[in-house]
């Protein structure tokens, strides 16, 4: 999710890393109170910073998680969903997308739209 949106979101991150805690996930680093904050990357051009949700390492394998729900900039969220898969892919790291109820068309459009059919969502 775009910065704009975790504020509105907060109960979802926290429900999300709950459910990633209990599916045997580790170190986890998130952007909310009580948690270590994940690396962000600034982008060159327009200065702006990119910062998975979530990340967390599970059976040593490193995990970038982002958060789906409705957005105001759904061109800020598609750019970001496509670093984060490049960078992931890259350094043989993995990513995914959780999303919720009242939220899969969206994310599934999103998808669709910049060509990352083969990620199918975790439905929380």
């Amino acid at each position: 999710m775009i910065q704009l949106d975790k504020t509105e979101n907060q109960e979802f991150l926290e429900k999300s890393i709950h459910y990633l805690e209990s599916s045997g996930f580790e170190e986890i680093k998130a952007d909310i109170e009580g948690y270590e904050t994940p690396k962000s990357y600034v982008r060159k051009g327009s200065g702006s910073k990119i910062t998975p949700d979530i990340v967390a390492i599970k059976n040593g394998r490193k995990y970038y998680f982002d958060i789906s729900l409705k957005s105001e900039k759904p061109r800020l969220l598609k750019s970001k969903w496509l670093f984060l898969d490049t960078m992931s892919r890259m350094n043989s790291h993995h990513f995914r997308i959780i999303t919720t109820k009242g939220h899969y068309k969206f994310t599934d459009n999103m998808l669709e739209d910049i060509n990352l059919t083969n990620k199918t969502p975790i439905k929380i």
